[in-house]
């Protein structure tokens, strides 16, 4: 069995053994002509039950035969132009070299004596980052496992700033679009069931500040302590940017905590054109980004960043055997201080690489693509009585549904625009996401791979149409 241990001794078989699993991956990606394969649960799940996982198979190639059956013949794959659904972007090759790199040494970034460049290389990326932002000297860092990991703890850190000893009179305000991370992040620190106060939105999906104002002031007069305010940067219904410039200067007025949630819109920060378009989230106290949605890396790749690195305290524990307190006189600089977790991978490894082949220019030119995608998809869409339109894009998201000439019943469109999206799923052709817009179902392109075209997207909606109009054509049969 030592013949499966990584060491230089079986370096030779490491290498045939990657080189293969690469080939299968390559090979798939070839001839792959859909998104999907529409298996279903009931298929696919009896193939993966008979595995025998105390019979081992004895060699990788077997191990490979049976994985394309179980999971590379049927994976759902981002890649593909007519993946239109949820925030998977398609990743660059700089990138998963990074991930096999990483994956190989293993390093874990939490102690110096267990990284080392690994740490550096980490805190460049997230000077870079700050930098990008444009936080101030003093503005410090950490990659995380996604959004809601650094959403939750940019509130943690709010919430020790606030410095209340009553958790009951700490709010969050946040808008009626941003991500369900605020409400769940509210509740794991320990927060009352009010505690998130949803401000309405406008036409654009993006946060009233009159109203934001009216509820900070609500607070005031009732003694409550607006601990953050949360901002969205790319809501991930609408892909909306709140108005960043105005709600700084009412958190600065009202003593409370800026968050912007850029998990979705940091993309524009490697962008020549769009860049703008982020403008006012250099006022944050902290800012939540995922490179693994707009930067196009694999997951995970996020990282939480705040404007006064001494704010990561809040999250420091000394442990004997990890990071005693005479490493920090030392100057040993230990990752796990700014940390939730303990035991990270080095995703910053992905990014770097990523950097250092195709530049920040190279990342912002691949998603101003989908931007300008986005905005022709929008005149497609217009332009179409066959549906409706919620909302001009600000960034890559699509939400509409499908509106036939002879139906008024809202349920019954509901329905044929849900029919819509699963017959679409089941046969494969293309994958795209649903959500719910006034009580009423609608669906969403989220536009994140350069490769999609208008021709793509025009394609798409032919086959939603099709498919609703069958549904309402068998529907009217039944009710006949």
């Amino acid at each position: 069995m030592r013949s499966h241990l990584l060491n230089g001794l079986t370096a030779e078989h490491y290498r045939r053994c990657v080189t293969e699993g690469v080939e299968r991956v390559a090979a798939r990606l070839i001839a792959t002509e859909r998104p999907f394969t529409g298996v279903t649960v009931g298929g696919l799940a009896p193939r993966v039950d008979a595995v025998d996982l105390d019979r081992p198979l004895g060699d990788t190639a077997a191990a490979l035969d049976e994985l394309e059956d179980v999971y590379l013949k049927d994976a759902v794959y981002f890649h593909h132009p007519r993946y239109l659904a949820h925030l998977n972007c398609p990743v660059v090759i700089p990138a998963v070299l990074g991930e096999a790199v990483l994956s190989a040494v293993n390093s874990s970034l939490d102690t110096w004596d267990q990284s080392a460049g690994g740490t550096l290389i980490e805190r460049k990326l997230i000077d870079w980052t700050t930098g990008r932002l444009g936080l101030g000297p003093a503005a410090d860092g950490v990659f995380t496992s996604g959004g809601s990991q650094s959403n939750l703890q940019a509130l943690l850190l709010a919430r020790e700033e606030a410095r209340s000893d009553d958790l009951a009179r700490l709010r969050v305000l946040a808008s009626e679009t941003s991500h369900f991370s605020v409400r769940k992040s509210a509740k794991l620190l320990g927060l009352g069931p009010d505690a998130v106060l949803t401000v309405p939105v406008d036409r654009d999906k993006r946060m009233r500040t009159v109203a934001l104002a009216h509820e900070l002031e609500r607070c005031r007069a009732e003694g409550l302590v607006p601990m953050a305010v949360v901002g969205t940067a790319g809501t991930t219904d609408f892909g909306s940017i709140d108005p960043l410039p105005e709600i700084a200067g009412l958190c600065a007025r009202y003593g409370a905590w800026l968050h912007v949630d850029a998990a979705y819109g940091c993309g524009l920060l490697a962008s020549r054109r769009y860049r703008h378009r982020i403008d006012g989230v250099e006022r944050a106290d902290s800012v939540t980004v995922d490179y693994h949605k707009s930067f196009f890396q694999p997951v995970s790749s996020s990282a939480v960043l705040v404007r006064d690195g001494a704010t990561l305290r809040h999250a420091t524990y000394h442990a004997d055997y990890l990071n005693p307190r005479r490493m920090v006189r030392e100057r040993i600089p230990n990752q796990v201080d700014k940390s939730l977790q303990t035991t990270r991978r080095f995703d910053a490894l992905k990014l770097w690489l990523t950097l250092r082949t195709m530049g920040a220019d190279g990342i912002g030119e691949l998603f101003d693509e989908v931007l300008d995608l986005a905005v022709e998809g929008w005149g497609l869409l217009t332009a179409d009585p066959r549906f409706d339109v919620v909302v001009e894009p600000a960034l890559s998201t699509l939400v509409f549904r499908y509106v036939p000439a002879a139906v008024t019943d809202p349920a019954e469109i509901d329905r044929a625009n849900l029919h819509a999206r699963e017959a679409l799923f089941a046969a494969g052709d293309a994958v795209v996401a649903g959500t719910t817009v006034g009580g009423r179902h609608y669906l969403k392109f989220t536009l994140l791979n350069p490769e999609t075209t208008p021709a793509d997207i025009a394609a798409v909606l032919d086959l939603i149409a099709g498919h609703a109009e069958q549904y309402l054509g068998g529907s009217l049969d039944r009710a006949s």
